[in-house]
């Protein structure tokens, strides 16, 4: 049996922290496949473009106007039988493209134990009963928020942000500050589970303070960020300036007014990516998004618990009670993408610099290649993979091929390729400066060419 190429048409959703109109690169790679229901609308803000099978919003196939998840449901092959029989009929991830102009929630995604028991006491605000671990690939610059800082660093700031002290509360800070100053490197597993500890507690505090207290300690907070300049927060840390924190807290304060989120920040890693780095979250790891525009990929899941920056359902016992609390610099926490090794490049490529990245995290369910072909005529030919993927084109143009059937391939059009399928990419430029920039995620079970899973 032939495997087909699918172009996909993608839903685009608009949230309150998306860019607007065609600043929004969601709406401008949503608009890039012909759908009579989209329009891009100047003053509306395009936050996802969704790429798979979820029921909330499923691709469709762009020539029949059937669901990926129709068409994989009826043909298991597009899955492979290894990927059907783990996660059943369905692409096992979820592949989007984020377009954030105003700060996300304050946030993480519960484990499987966790979603199974959230979904079946609360289905409206956890619509599903699966994990979300995640990662996170640059497409412009990005600012983000992304798990806790080293115990040292929120030391710090506890004992030289005065709004953030009264409002954990001098106890709690005191003992917080004295368990970080006996910390090192070498602590032992005891001590480790020691220091989570007291991080949740003091964490806890703090998300445990009553509104007012919060609002009064804002007040604060925003005039000495405005007032202070670079020695704001004691002039920060090396990882964190004490202008850069000034500038987040006035502008994030400026977005959501009085919100624990100010305070939050304080405790998580303040991480900036370039196009092409990466981030991979955990399940259970909390996290915010600034600003930028990203691919994302995770485990076919919508579930979020939510504590702050946001409107929508905050559930914020659930939130302190099911972080990890581990505690890392974020340059332990950005991932080390390598070489992919099953891409072939042409002479083309070779010369011009081309490159295949593979971001492969530590979770079965999806990794992901960025291709990057520069000039005219460079090619990566794809070996077959046992499972699905799913290619999105951020930038350029060219031809996509699997078999004979060869298509058209430029910003914003997506693409389903079905397992078992050699996939070749061929750049089509005006000059050797051009670039065809491409992300592929895929699943596959067992790797057949070592015959390890």
């Amino acid at each position: 049996m032939q495997v087909p190429l699918i172009r996909l048409q993608c839903g685009a959703n608009s949230y309150e922290w998306g860019k607007k109109g065609g600043e929004s690169a969601v709406a401008r790679f949503a608009a890039a496949t012909p759908a009579a229901d989209f329009t891009i609308q100047d003053d509306r803000p395009y936050a996802e473009l969704w790429m798979g099978t979820h029921p909330s919003n499923p691709s469709k196939d762009v020539t029949t106007g059937r669901t990926l998840l129709d068409l994989v449901q009826e043909n298991q092959a597009l899955l492979a039988p290894s990927v059907a029989a783990r996660y059943g009929n369905k692409v096992p991830f979820l592949f989007k493209v984020l377009s954030i102009n105003k700060a996300l929630s304050i946030q993480a995604h519960p484990n499987k134990k966790l979603a199974e028991q959230l979904h079946a006491r609360d289905p409206k605000n956890y619509p599903d009963d699966n994990h979300k671990p995640e990662m996170a690939i640059a497409i412009t610059p990005f600012e983000g928020l992304c798990g806790f800082r080293p115990l040292g660093e929120i030391a710090h700031f506890l004992e030289s942000v005065s709004a953030l002290r009264q409002l954990v509360g001098e106890e709690q800070a005191n003992e917080f500050v004295e368990v970080a100053k006996n910390t090192s490197d070498s602590d032992s597993t005891e001590a480790v589970e020691r220091n989570k500890k007291a991080l949740q507690k003091v964490f806890s505090a703090l998300m445990s303070s009553s509104e007012a207290d919060m609002a009064a300690a804002a007040k604060v907070l925003v005039d000495d960020a405005t007032n202070a300049g670079p020695d704001f927060a004691g002039g920060g840390v090396s990882a964190t300036p004490g202008s850069v924190l000034a500038e987040l807290v006035r502008r994030l304060h400026g977005q959501f007014g009085a919100d624990y989120g100010l305070f939050v920040l304080f405790f998580l890693n303040y991480v900036t990516l370039q196009p092409g780095e990466a981030l991979f979250l955990r399940a259970d790891d909390i996290h915010a998004y600034i600003s930028g525009d990203i691919v994302e990929c995770m485990a076919s899941s919508d579930n979020v618990v939510r504590a702050g920056f946001t409107p929508k359902f905050k559930d914020v016992d659930t939130l302190v009670n099911m972080l990890t609390y581990n505690y890392a610099p974020i340059d332990e926490q950005k991932m080390h993408p390598a070489e992919y090794p099953y891409a072939t490049l042409n002479r083309a490529a070779y010369s011009s610099g081309s490159a295949v990245t593979l971001y492969d995290p530590p979770i079965d369910e999806f990794s992901v290649v960025r291709a990057e072909l520069r000039g005219n005529a460079a090619k990566a030919t794809f070996d077959p993979l046992d499972g699905p993927s799913i290619i999105i084109c951020t930038a350029g143009k060219g031809k996509i091929a699997v078999g004979p059937a060869v298509q058209e391939i430029k910003e914003g059009y997506v693409f389903f390729v079905g397992a078992t399928a050699e996939c070749v990419l061929e750049s089509e430029a005006a000059s050797d400066d051009d670039e065809f920039v491409t992300f592929k995620a895929f699943c596959e079970v067992e790797d057949q060419r070592n015959g390890t899973s």
